[in-house]
């Protein structure tokens, strides 16, 4: 993509509204714009980040066993009648009346459908276990939306549901899940740490937060440093062996970690002190898992093979793809701008022609631009006539990978400038194997 065709809204000063760094960022970079309150429109740059998130958990959720659907985003106040929600729910649902005077909202989460949708076709234990998910926008009308899409009223949500004929299957549904996020969040350039969270009245262990460590995080977590060097399982990983992922999921729960609300000072106090990692961290992800709750009011049942009729045992697995994107700026960024995991960067390169107009750097531009993109990479080629300065502050600040420098000088001699977003490290070489760094 030429700079110069490219919808891309700089701004150069700091927006006085951003609060926190992701913000501003998203918004000095062109990824997205305010509407309303809480309401952002996703501008190009910002578009291609979220649909490459949002690929990878698609993914991982395919080879975790989840199947996707799409559900409406407007859903009945009936199925949340019958699940006793609709009126404990609170000011955050967005109530709607039709023209028929029908009650409706605007869904802020799934749980009454998707139990619908089973309870339609799912009659027998044979047909289990069943994942069910779907990348969809929510609505949650928040009464103080702030931080930019980190805590937004319409955020995409992916959501998934599994349900299981009994405890002991819901659990290995939930285990694959568990594994299937750390592989998520691995895959989108970030260490998460699982972390118990709150089951509520439901109780048992089975509810985890998935946080990312970052210094600008919303909430104080406290891990043993272990977490830091745990491998994450691979994509040989295999999703149909349930007793390797319960052994994965086992040792990735085993060392101390707690967000502020479920901390234990008295087990934390037994960790040796230069093992403990008290940070702050922003929550990406959360599984949980809740049984009964919504099969038995909505009367979601299944024939077992013992012959009688099973309430079945679900779970949910929720990823906020636009909060998890500024997860990510929030603990990759500088004081120049983002820095993109190369597996979620908008393109990999930023092609910088220093001086538009050179018959030498035009021709040597064009010619890496076609290569390049030839070789499959994804090029931002700034083609615009600014100056240098402000076309190396654009692309720190948009936080490509990497940078390929074409100046008349370095033309001349046969050579052009690489640098490394992340490290700042730069590196002259060959005009002609400039392809060929790329391509390996």
């Amino acid at each position: 993509m030429r700079l110069s065709r490219y919808f891309l809204p700089i701004l150069k000063e700091n927006p006085r509204e951003a609060e926190i760094v992701s913000h501003r960022l998203m918004l000095r970079a062109g990824m997205i714009r305010q509407q309303a309150a809480g309401s952002f429109a996703w501008l190009p740059l910002g578009k291609r980040v979220l649909d490459k998130v949002c690929n990878i958990i698609r993914e991982e959720q395919d080879r975790a066993g989840a199947q996707e659907l799409l559900m409406p985003t407007i859903q009945s106040a009936d199925l949340w009648r019958e699940s006793g929600r609709y009126d404990d729910y609170g000011k955050e649902m967005l109530r709607i009346v039709d023209r028929h005077e029908r009650d409706m909202l605007y869904g802020p989460t799934n749980e009454e459908m998707i139990t619908d949708i089973f309870r339609s076709y799912v009659k027998s234990y044979k047909d289990l276990p069943l994942n069910l998910y779907h990348i969809q926008w929510k609505f949650r009308d928040e009464v103080r939306p702030r931080f930019g899409v980190m805590r937004s009223r319409e955020f995409l949500m992916k959501d998934a549901y599994s349900f299981d004929i009994d405890y002991e299957a819901s659990k290995a549904a939930y285990n694959r899940m568990f594994v299937s996020y750390l592989r998520t969040f691995d895959r989108v350039g970030m260490k998460s740490i699982p972390m118990r969270a709150d089951t509520g009245p439901i109780g048992g262990n089975l509810s985890h937060e998935f946080i990312i460590l970052a210094d600008t995080g919303e909430s104080a977590v406290f891990c043993h440093r272990d977490f830091l060097t745990m491998k994450v399982p691979g994509v040989d990983v295999d999703y149909a062996n349930d007793a390797e992922i319960a052994g994965i999921v086992d040792a990735w729960t085993k060392p101390y970690a707690a967000t502020e609300e479920m901390h234990d000072e008295a087990a934390w106090g037994s960790i040796n002190g230069d093992q403990q990692v008290a940070a702050r961290g922003i929550e990406v992800g959360h599984i949980f898992h809740f049984g009964e709750k919504y099969s038995k009011p909505m009367n979601a049942k299944v024939m077992g093979a013992d012959g009688k009729e099973h309430f079945v045992s679900m779970g949910s697995y929720g990823i906020g793809p636009s909060r998890l994107i500024a997860a990510i700026i929030e603990a990759s960024h500088d004081e120049n701008g983002i820095i993109w995991p190369e597996s979620v960067a908008p393109f990999d390169i930023a092609l910088i022609n220093m001086k538009a107009g050179d018959e030498a750097c035009d021709k040597a531009c064009d010619e890496l631009y076609a290569q390049l993109t030839a070789a499959g990479k994804d090029v931002l080629y700034d083609d615009t006539d600014q100056r240098a300065g402000g076309k190396f502050a654009t692309a720190d600040l948009i936080g490509l990978p990497w940078q390929v420098i074409v100046g008349p000088r370095g033309i001349a001699a046969g050579e052009v400038e690489v640098k490394n977003r992340k490290t700042g490290e730069r590196e002259t070489m060959p005009l002609s194997g400039v392809v060929a760094r790329f391509a390996a």
